[in-house]
């Protein structure tokens, strides 16, 4: 039997643009009720591809689909003075309002932190902005590449004496997303002990420096500038090599012995079984060489079978496998990753990936579909502010809806 999901009860005011909107999905995945507030003409986000059955729909993005499930939708026009109005009044009983705006926007809206902050005094804030709030680049505008640049996550990426690598997906969006999260639910903790909200200015550059794990150890610990590796992992105890039909993880770290035997049964050990090899420490200092050999080792295994024999081994090799490939992973389907929703508009199901996380008394759960653009206006202004269908009606006729 599980009890209430972990956030339960608290509302949040989504007000983030496409790059910062899995920050809200986040609390919404632990049960928080996230307004998506969306201007009438619908989300960025809504026009970011691909489409289901590649049909360009408002209603069918599925970018959006995934930044936005579990939360509900209200259109609402803030540069109106009645829509910041209505904002105003939804915040004085949420407990969060997340916001990706240019920095001065909400200010200009009337709905800066000093008025959030009077009206509702427990309210946290959370503003992502690309550089924060303040200082010579914070009105400078970035997007995911940039930040990965200025955040020292694609100097690292590619391979030596080539030229940086942009990294795969969005990783500075998420970095950003997690943190700002980390960092709601933080002041919400504080918040039980002050009864005070706070605001929490959040740079997506910091972020995604503070989330590449090992180039702030490396310059403030030794004051070097980490160098692109190629698949070599910084330990230097990691590399990808290519197998007859695939890719495959390998590692140093386990039983020494039983690998370097291994790979001397197949006649390809070459040096590696100088008794040098045994220490840990000079495999690490001779990890280009190592992993050299062991490529030319693998180079003609079939990839499933060299992991299968490498696990009886137990050794910890891993298979590196296109992203489509996930759907039919073993592993993934006994712990039920994959969950489906149902869009009953639609008459379908799909499958989304599932939770990031495991709580044992409140488990991730899917609470509802992405929104239709707007789904939710009526029943949230009727029930929330008392709104009256001839007054939304009107909002509706001057474009506040």
């Amino acid at each position: 039997m599980t009890g209430p999901a972990a956030l339960a009860g608290l509302r949040v005011l989504d007000l983030t643009g496409h790059r910062a909107q899995l920050c809200a999905r986040l609390l919404a995945d632990m049960g928080a009720d996230v307004i998506k507030v969306e201007p009438p003409a619908g989300d960025d986000a809504r026009r970011i591809g691909p489409f289901l059955d590649d049909l360009p729909h408002l209603d069918r993005s599925l970018f959006f689909w995934f930044y936005n499930l579990n939360k509900r939708s209200l259109t609402l026009d803030l540069n109106h003075s009645r829509g910041a109005d209505i904002l105003l009044q939804l915040a004085r009983s949420a407990d969060v309002v997340i916001e990706s705006y240019a920095p001065g926007t909400l200010d200009r809206l009337g709905l800066g932190w000093d008025t959030l902050h009077r009206e509702n005094p427990a309210l946290v804030l959370c503003s992502i902005a690309p550089f924060g709030q303040t200082g010579p680049y914070r009105d400078f505008i970035a997007d995911d590449t940039v930040l990965t640049a200025l955040g020292g996550m694609l100097y690292i990426n590619g391979f030596p004496n080539h030229a940086p690598v942009r990294p795969l997906g969005l990783q500075a969006y998420h970095s950003s997303a997690y943190y700002g999260a980390i960092a709601v639910m933080l002041a919400l903790l504080a918040r039980d002990t002050t009864s005070e909200g706070q605001w929490i200015d959040l740079s997506m550059q910091e972020a995604t420096a503070a989330a590449v794990e090992h180039v702030a150890g490396a310059f403030f610990e030794r004051n070097e500038a980490e160098p692109r590796r190629g698949t070599l992992h910084w330990s230097r105890f990691f590399r990808v090599g290519k197998c007859r039909d695939g890719y495959i993880m390998h590692c140093t770290l386990g039983d020494w012995t039983s690998l370097i035997e291994w790979v001397k049964s197949d006649g390809k050990a070459a040096d590696l079984d100088s008794p040098d090899y045994q220490q840990v420490m000079y495999r690490y200092l001779m990890a280009e060489h190592l992993f050299d050999v062991l490529d030319d080792w693998v180079k003609d295994y079939p990839r499933d079978e060299l992991l299968e024999r490498a696990q009886l081994l137990r050794q910890p090799y891993a298979t590196v496998r296109p992203p489509e490939a996930l759907f039919d992973d073993d592993q993934l389907a006994e712990r039920g990753y994959f969950v489906e929703v149902e869009h009953p508009e639609l008459g379908r199901k799909f499958r989304y990936p599932g939770a990031p996380y495991l709580f044992n008394g409140t488990p991730w759960r899917v609470s509802r579909r992405p929104p239709l653009i707007g789904e939710h206006t009526g029943e949230i202004l009727r029930d929330e502010l008392s709104i009256a269908p001839q007054a939304l009606a009107a909002l509706f006729a001057e474009g506040v809806i």
